[in-house]
C-alpha cells in the first residue's frame, strides 16, 4: 500500500488507471462473493483519496463513485455498509480545488419505488425521537451531540432529500409520506402529522409548496369515509402547510382549494345530520357529533388560513364564491334533499357565513366598489332579514369586518356612551370618491337593514353591539356630509321604533332600541364638532340618566338587564328631538330640508322573500307586485272634486274598503294555495293572450301604407283612396335625388 501511495503521488497521471483497475477487481470479487478482496479494494481506494489531492483525481473519483453504487447495490448489509462508511470519508475530505466532471445524479434516487422504501424509514427514525421538537426551519443550533443522535442526522437527511426535489419529483417524496401516516395511525395526534409537514414545507423549494398542498387535498378527498379525528388531522396539517406556504403560493389552484373545503364541509354536516354512512370496509359507521363539529371547526379556520395568503383581488373572488355555494332562499338553489331537510340548509348557512368570516377577516381594499359587486351584497344583505338570530349576527360580522379598513373595529366591540371620543385615538381618513360611489349605491340598504335588524325580536345584545359597530364604522369610513345626514336621520328613526305603539317590540328590545340610538347620536356629535348638536344629546343623556337609566347602554347591555317590566309613555327631554337636532345642524350648514324628513325604511319585495314560509305566500306575492305595477294602476286620476259629502263617505266607508283590500288578498293566497294546477296555468294564459291581442290592436293602428308620391286615384264611385306605390318605383324630382 505504501509502495501504490509513494507511485500514485510521484506520477499522479496514472491515478485514473489505478482507479480503472481496482474498480474491475473489485466488481469481479463482488460477482465472486470474495469478500475479503471486496474490503482490500476499498481500503486501497480509501487510501489513495486521502493522499492525492492533485488536479487529476476526477476520472479516479469516478471509479470510486462506480464502486460505491457497486456495493450499494449488493444484497449483503455488510457491503452495503462498507461502501456508505466509505463514501462519508470520501465526502469529508478537503478538497484543493472545484470539480465539475463528477455524476452523483445515481445517489438521487427519487425513483417511486426508492423513495417507498427510504421516506418510511426516515420518518420511523424521525419518530423515534419525537423528545426532541423539530427546530424549523433549520436545525443549526443544536448542540454536537444532538447532531449526531440519529433523529437529528435523520431530518437533517429529510430536508436535503426534499431540498434537492426537483417539480417531478415532489409527489414521489411526499406520497410515501401520506401512506406512512395513515398506516401507523398518524393523523389522530396531529403534532408528529403537522411536524413532518412543516419540515417539508420548509425543506423545499417555495415555488413547489402548491404542490405539496394539492396531495394534502387530494388525501382529504381520499379519506372521505374515514373517521371524523382523521379527516381533522389531515385538515389541521393543511392549515399549518398554508400558513408557510408564501403569499400567492397557493399556486393556479386556488378556487380548488376552497371547493374540497367546502365540499369537506358540506358532507361533515351531512354525517352529523344523518347520524352514520355507509363506509366500504366496516360496513355502516356511526357519527359521533363533537368530532364532526370539531372537523368543521378546523376547515373553517383552514379556509382563514388559505385565504390570508391571498392578494386582495383573489380574496374578493373567493368572497364571491363561497357565496356563491350558500344556498338562498329565493336566489341561490336550497341543497337537494338529503334527508336533512331545512335544517340541513340552515347548518350549511351558518357554516359557510363562518367560513365567509374567516376569509374576510383582515380584508382590507381601497376600492370598496369593485370589491363588493352586487352579486355579493345583495346576498349577504338578504340573509340580515332571515328570522334566525344566528346567521342575522354572522352578517354583521361580516359587514363591519369588511368596512373595517383602519382596525378602528375593536374601539366599538361594546356599546358605550363616550364623554369624549379623542380617548379612542379613532383613525378617520377622507372619504374617496370610490367610497362615495360605492354609497350612493348602497347607502339605503344598509340603513334599511340596519332599522329591520333592531325591529327583530329575537335581536340580543351581540346584535346590538354588531349594530352600533356596523354605525360607528359607516361613519368612520364612508362618510361624507350627505352620509352623516342620513345617519341621523336613521338614529332618530330607531327612536321612533322604539316608541311605536304599533311595533309589538318586548320591553328589553325597546330599551336596547333607545340604548343603541342614544350611543350613537353622542358618538356622531362628538364627529360632527356641532357645539349646539353635542349639547342637546348630552343634555338628554343626562337627564336619562337622572330619571330613566334603562334608556342607555349601561344599563341595558350587561349580564342582568335593569330595566322595568312595562316601558311608560316617553316624552319631552328624555327624547332627542328631531326639529331641534334640524335647526342646530342647519345652522352649521347641513341639508335642513332632509334632516326634518323623518327616515321611512323602503319595503321591498327582497325582505318577504326572505322571510316566506310556503311557495303559496311567494306566488300571491308576485300576484300583488303584477297588479301594483299594472299600467292601469299608473294612470294618473284626474283631481275629484272634494265635498263634505265626500269626506263624510271616506270616514264611514275607510273601513269597509280596507275590509274588501284583505279579504281579496286572502282570496288570491287561497285561489294559488288551493287551486289545481291546470286553473292556474289557464288564468296566468288568459292574460297573456289578453295582452298580445292589445299589442295587435296597437300594432294595427300604427302600421300603416306608406303614402304615395304618385299621388290619389279615384274610385268608381268617386272617393279618392291612396294607392301604396313601392318605394323602388317612386319617382323622384331631380332636386330630391343625389
Amino acid at each position: 500500500m505504501e509502495k501504490l501511495t509513494f507511485y500514485a503521488l510521484s506520477a499522479p497521471e496514472k491515478l485514473d488507471r489505478i482507479g480503472a483497475y481496482l474498480s474491475e477487481r473489485l466488481s469481479r470479487d463482488v460477482a465472486r462473493h470474495r469478500y475479503g478482496y471486496v474490503c482490500i479494494a476499498m481500503e486501497a481506494l480509501d487510501q489513495l483519496l486521502m493522499a492525492c489531492h492533485c488536479q487529476s483525481i476526477n476520472l479516479f473519483v469516478e471509479s470510486f463513485l462506480k464502486m460505491v453504487r457497486k456495493l450499494l447495490e449488493a444484497d449483503k448489509p455488510n457491503l452495503q455498509i462498507l461502501g456508505t462508511n466509505s463514501f462519508v470519508k470520501f465526502a469529508n475530505i478537503e478538497e484543493d480545488t472545484a470539480s465539475y466532471h463528477r455524476s452523483y445524479d445515481f445517489f438521487i434516487i427519487f425513483k417511486k419505488k426508492h423513495m417507498d422504501k427510504i421516506v418510511p424509514s426516515l420518518l420511523f427514525n424521525l419518530q423515534s425521537g419525537e423528545g426532541t421538537e423539530s427546530r424549523s426551519p433549520s436545525p443549526l443550533q443544536a448542540s454536537e451531540k444532538e447532531r449526531e443522535s440519529p433523529a437529528e442526522l435523520t431530518e437533517r437527511c429529510f430536508r436535503e432529500l426534499l431540498g434537492r426535489a426537483a417539480y417531478g419529483n415532489i409527489k414521489n417524496a411526499v406520497t410515501p409520506v401520506l401512506m406512512h401516516l395513515d398506516n401507523h395511525s398518524l393523523w389522530e395526534g396531529k403534532t408528529f402529522a403537522v411536524r413532518c409537514f412543516k419540515i417539508i414545507m420548509y425543506s423545499i423549494q417555495s415555488q413547489h409548496s402548491h404542490l405539496v398542498i394539492q396531495q394534502l387535498l387530494g388525501h382529504v378527498d381520499a379519506n372521505s369515509k374515514s373517521s371524523a379525528t382523521v379527516r381533522a388531522g389531515i385538515v389541521e396539517v393543511l392549515l399549518e402547510a398554508a400558513g408557510i406556504a408564501a403569499s400567492g403560493s397557493v399556486g393556479p389552484t386556488v378556487l380548488e382549494v376552497f371547493n374540497t373545503l367546502l365540499r369537506h364541509l358540506r358532507l361533515s354536516v351531512d354525517y352529523e345530520l344523518t347520524g352514520s354512512y355507509n363506509c366500504t370496509n366496516i360496513g355502516t359507521k356511526i357519527i359521533k357529533e363533537h368530532e364532526e363539529r370539531q372537523l368543521q371547526e378546523a376547515v373553517i379556520r383552514t379556509i382563514g388560513s388559505f385565504a390570508n395568503t391571498l392578494p386582495t383581488y383573489q380574496r374578493s373572488e373567493v368572497m364571491l364564491f363561497i357565496m356563491g355555494k350558500i344556498p338562498i332562499p329565493g336566489m341561490h338553489p336550497m341543497l337537494p334533499s338529503t334527508g336533512s331537510g331545512p335544517e340541513g340548509n340552515r347548518m350549511i348557512q351558518v357554516m359557510l357565513l363562518k367560513s365567509l368570516r374567516q376569509v374576510t377577516c383582515g380584508f382590507q381594499t381601497t376600492n370598496m366598489l369593485t370589491a363588493l359587486p352586487n352579486s355579493f351584497l345583495d346576498p349577504l344583505l338578504s340573509f340580515a332579514l332571515l328570522e334566525d338570530a344566528e346567521i342575522r349576527l354572522l352578517v354583521l360580522e361580516i359587514l363591519v369586518s369588511l368596512i373595517d379598513r383602519h382596525d378602528n373595529l375593536p374601539k366599538f366591540s361594546s356599546i358605550s356612551i363616550i364623554s369624549d371620543i379623542s380617548v379612542l385615538k379613532l383613525k378617520v381618513d377622507k372619504c374617496s370618491r370610490q367610497d362615495n360611489l360605492f354609497m350612493k349605491k348602497h347607502a339605503q340598504h344598509l340603513y334599511r337593514h340596519v332599522y329591520l335588524c333592531s325591529k327583530e325580536q329575537s335581536s340580543v345584545q351581540p346584535h346590538f353591539e354588531k349594530l352600533y359597530s356596523l354605525l360607528a364604522l359607516i361613519s368612520m369610513e364612508l362618510a361624507n356630509e350627505e352620509v352623516v345626514v342620513d345617519l341621523i336621520r336613521v338614529a332618530l328613526a330607531l327612536q321612533d321604533l322604539a316608541l311605536s305603539s304599533e311595533e309589538t317590540l318586548p320591553v328589553y328590545s325597546r330599551c336596547a332600541v333607545h340604548a343603541l340610538s342614544s350611543a350613537y347620536l353622542n358618538l356622531i356629535s362628538q364627529l360632527t364638532t356641532v357645539p349646539a348638536f353635542c349639547q342637546h344629546v348630552h343634555e338628554v343623556i343626562e337627564m336619562r340618566q337622572k330619571e330613566s337609566p334603562y334608556l342607555l347602554p349601561e344599563d341595558v347591555f350587561i349580564e342582568n338587564p335593569k330595566i322595568p317590566k312595562t316601558l311608560e309613555k316617553l316624552e319631552g327631554e328624555l327624547l332627542f328631538q328631531q326639529a331641534k337636532i334640524t335647526e342646530v345642524l342647519g345652522g352649521s350648514g347641513y341639508n335642513t330640508e332632509r334632516l326634518a324628513t323623518p327616515y321611512v325604511p323602503q319595503f321591498t319585495d327582497e325582505d318577504r322573500l326572505s322571510k316566506r314560509k310556503s311557495i303559496g305566500e311567494t306566488i300571491s306575492l308576485q300576484v300583488e307586485v303584477e297588479s301594483r305595477n299594472s299600467p292601469e294602476k299608473e294612470e294618473r286620476t284626474p283631481a275629484e272634486e272634494i265635498t263634505f259629502e265626500t269626506l263624510k263617505n271616506a270616514i264611514v266607508d275607510s273601513v269597509g274598503v280596507e275590509e274588501q283590500e284583505k279579504e281579496r288578498r286572502r282570496q288570491v293566497v287561497e285561489k294559488f294555495q288551493k287551486a289545481p294546477f291546470e286553473e292556474i296555468a289557464a288564468h296566468c294564459g288568459a292574460r297573456a293572450t289578453m295582452l298580445q291581442s292589445k299589442l295587435n290592436q296597437i300594432f294595427e293602428i300604427t302600421i300603416r301604407p306608406p303614402p304615395s308620391p304618385s299621388g290619389t286615384i279615384t274610385s268608381s264611385y268617386g272617393q279618392t283612396q291612396s294607392r301604396s306605390v313601392p318605394v323602388y318605383e317612386m319617382k323622384f324630382p331631380d332636386l330630391c335625388v343625389y
